[in-house]
């Protein structure tokens, strides 16, 4: 069983910057596909950007390109870079793990979650 700890959520005016971190209780494989998720009240969750335990490959939802960057290290501690923060990026935003197709991770069903963290962005 793979804990997941999120860390690094808070609120911040519109145009601010957050970076968010995951950190995973072991390092199992780098044949892994690590995401970040954000599920706002009222609306179904959302992939915000996932990559691959070696870090090629890379997906950002069209609503983040541009301003958020995701970046793992060793297939074990992942991170999201927030920068031109919207309101409409207000959400708990959760890091989650799979290891079931990893050579495509542009899927939503992971298998480990992390508790979430809350992001605001006020305007």
């Amino acid at each position: 069983q793979v804990r997941l700890v999120e860390s690094g959520g808070g609120s911040v005016q519109a145009g601010g910057s957050l970076r968010l971190s995951c950190a995973a209780s072991e390092y199992r494989d780098s044949k892994i596909c690590m995401g970040w998720f954000r599920q706002a009240p009222g609306k179904q969750r959302e992939r915000v950007a996932s990559i691959d335990g070696t870090g090629v490959g890379i997906y950002y939802a069209d609503s983040v390109k541009g301003r958020f960057t995701i970046s793992q290290d060793n297939a074990k501690n992942l991170y999201l870079e927030m920068n031109s923060l919207k309101p409409e990026d207000t959400a708990m935003y959760y890091c989650a793990w799979d290891g079931s197709r990893w050579w495509d991770c542009t899927y939503d069903d992971y298998k480990y979650w992390g508790q979430g963290t809350q992001v605001t962005v006020s305007s």
